[in-house]
């Protein structure tokens, strides 16, 4: 079976590439059936939003430290690359800024804020800034696993749409989602079942299964419904399952 689903890339193309850099950007732009590009913000330690996704340096990058502990500067000097792979040596660690001005017009983003309990004050209106001075506030979704965060974004810019991450799917989700302005839904694939996702389109959310790498799983989400949107590491596998489905559809 073919898949016909939106494509999520996952820290970019974080399966050809080392995650969350321009790198791993531009091979998720690289397959023409990519329609997002997902993405992690924390903050420099001068307020700089940039893309990484660990609270550390340590495992991404050839140095050592709290993000927040160093400048843009400081993380731009980083190796981001060598840990993926040699072919990617000097990789550094993006800002923001640079992630938007490669992807602006070509895909959507979901960005994901990597704050919770107060950490990074000021980051929700920061990212909400950036956004609109690119004119890309309607091209993107804010997401988060704290309430409080996507309540912030709201705050800062009513346009902009928010999404809550969660892997788990309890009773009153829906409503949950509801009550702070959330109309979209970053789940586990392997939480997602049919009449919860039923439930979901009922509700009018936008639905995002993470982090669907094996073939069989993304046949999975498939088969509930092809609004789901697929978020992958492994674009290329995407790809093959969704040629595939053209190729039977042409009858070859």
């Amino acid at each position: 079976m073919g898949i016909d689903n939106p494509c999520a890339a996952h820290r970019g193309a974080s399966g050809l590439a080392p995650e969350n850099t321009l790198a791993a950007m531009r091979k998720a732009l690289a397959f023409p059936f990519v329609e997002w590009i997902e993405l992690d913000v924390q903050l420099s330690k001068d307020g700089v939003p940039v893309v990484i996704h660990d609270d550390t340096v340590d495992r991404t990058t050839d140095r050592k430290g709290r993000v927040a502990d160093f400048t843009a500067a400081e993380l731009q000097a980083m190796d981001a690359g060598s840990w993926f792979s040699p072919a990617f040596r000097g990789e550094p660690v993006p800002t923001l800024e640079q992630v938007l001005e490669l992807i602006r017009g070509r895909c959507r983003l979901n960005i994901e804020l990597k704050t919770y309990g107060g950490r990074y004050p000021g980051i929700e209106a920061a990212v909400a800034g950036m956004l609109r001075r690119h004119g890309l506030t309607n091209d993107t979704v804010i997401t988060s696993f704290d309430p409080v965060a996507l309540k912030r974004v709201k705050e800062a810019d009513s346009a902009l749409r928010t999404g809550l991450i969660i892997d788990a799917a309890p009773p009153g989700l829906e409503q949950a989602l509801a009550r702070i302005g959330a109309t979209f839904l970053s789940i586990g694939w392997n939480r997602l079942k049919a009449d919860r996702m039923e439930s979901f389109r009922r509700a009018g959310l936008t639905v995002m299964a993470w982090t669907v790498d094996r073939k069989y799983a993304m046949r999975r989400i498939a088969a509930m419904g092809e609004d789901i949107i697929i978020c992958t590491n492994y674009p290329d596998r995407f790809g093959e399952l969704k040629e595939e489905r053209r190729r039977r559809w042409l009858g070859s």
